[in-house]
């Protein structure tokens, strides 16, 4: 199902939309033991090809002042990105608004992708946002300095929240949502690029380039913050809407991400690195495991490597920094310590040699 729509058929499907959540959250337990329910296969294997061997770069940055055109055209290099003669979108992560906090991908980084992708032959470059919090994108996207970066080197911006609309059938089924409407930039980008911060979450764990594609569905239909995919069950949901999305490239802002109650009551946390990938559950493999985490022990993540990417650390060429050298331990909630490295069954960290 494709196409735009007009008013009323909007507001008809968004009305069956909020009916069905309802419907969904009633549900949320059934669906978290489905995800337990390894036999079932709730995909169209037709729709996923087999992940192979991605690359996935891990670059050092030690600030946002060093020069990051120059990384960023390296790291997409290295990971075999192909953008030339192609429209590009730019999805960063824009929550909220606080001046002392590490909440949002950093504009910096994201004029310095613009221009990068420019460098590699991009017939069109835009940044677009959907915040799930905010409901008033022009104070996010203003306060944080992200417009006056833009306006420098000449992009534009979309709000996801307010674009036109089109319905899209969904090739995956872990939530019982069926079809997804997504931004009209979103579904006419050749190439879509997640730009997550490298944060930890009070509710999945850890927020990455997976669930970065929060953003690209409209708060108008979905709620704030995004209600109706919270209600479809979160782990669930984060599946579906990143296979809808499936987006192409991935740079995960490590320079100074969040720890602890994220994703936007967290404190700083200042890791020095970028994370590049072509494929979304390898980039977020590597990039848990260097925030301290277990890829295999974050729901989110090792459901969405049964299809839509390679969730095998050994399958996953690594190039640039050693990921197990370079890694720092995210300080996280206690409800989700049993996802860290070494952690022991149900929680806690296993004890080492007497």
């Amino acid at each position: 199902m494709s196409g735009p729509i007009d008013r009323r058929t909007f507001l008809k499907r968004a009305a069956q939309v909020g009916v069905g959540a309802l419907v969904v959250g009633t549900g949320a337990g059934i669906a978290a033991e489905v995800l337990l329910d390894r036999s079932r296969r709730p995909w169209d294997a037709s729709s996923f090809p087999p992940p192979g061997r991605p690359k996935v770069a891990v670059v050092r940055a030690a600030s946002y002042d060093v020069d990051l055109e120059g990384i960023v055209l390296d790291g997409l290099r290295a990971v075999g990105a192909e953008v030339a003669g192609r429209t590009v979108v730019l999805k960063p992560n824009f929550v909220e608004f606080d001046p002392g906090a590490a909440i949002n991908t950093d504009p910096r980084l994201i004029a310095a992708t613009v221009l990068a992708m420019r460098r590699l032959g991009a017939a069109e470059v835009t940044v677009a946002e959907g915040p799930g919090h905010r409901r008033d994108t022009q104070f996010v996207v203003q306060s944080s300095g992200l417009l006056e970066f833009l306006h420098d080197v000449d992009a534009p911006f979309v709000d996801l929240n307010s674009a036109a609309l089109v319905a899209r059938r969904l090739h995956s089924s872990f939530t019982d949502l069926n079809e997804l409407w997504l931004p009209q930039p979103i579904v006419d980008a050749d190439i879509v690029v997640s730009m997550p911060k490298m944060k930890t979450h009070h509710w999945a764990g850890v927020t990455l380039s997976l669930k970065n594609c929060f953003g690209c569905v409209p708060g108008r239909v979905y709620g704030w913050p995004k209600n109706v995919l919270h209600w479809a069950g979160l782990t669930e949901a984060i599946v579906d809407v990143s296979a809808a999305v499936r987006p192409h490239l991935q740079i995960v802002d490590g320079i100074v991400g969040m720890q602890g109650n994220g994703p936007i009551q967290g404190i700083p946390m200042q890791a020095g690195m970028l994370v590049f990938g072509a494929d979304p559950v390898a980039t977020d493999v590597t990039a848990a495991r260097l925030m301290g985490f277990d890829p295999a022990r974050v729901p989110s993540i090792a459901e969405a490597a049964r299809f839509l990417g390679q969730g095998d650390p050994e399958r996953i060429d690594q190039v640039g920094e050693d990921v197990e050298r370079s890694a720092v331990d995210f300080a996280t909630l206690p409800q989700f310590l049993g996802m860290k490295v070494g952690a022991a069954p149900g929680g806690g960290v296993a004890p080492g040699p007497a």
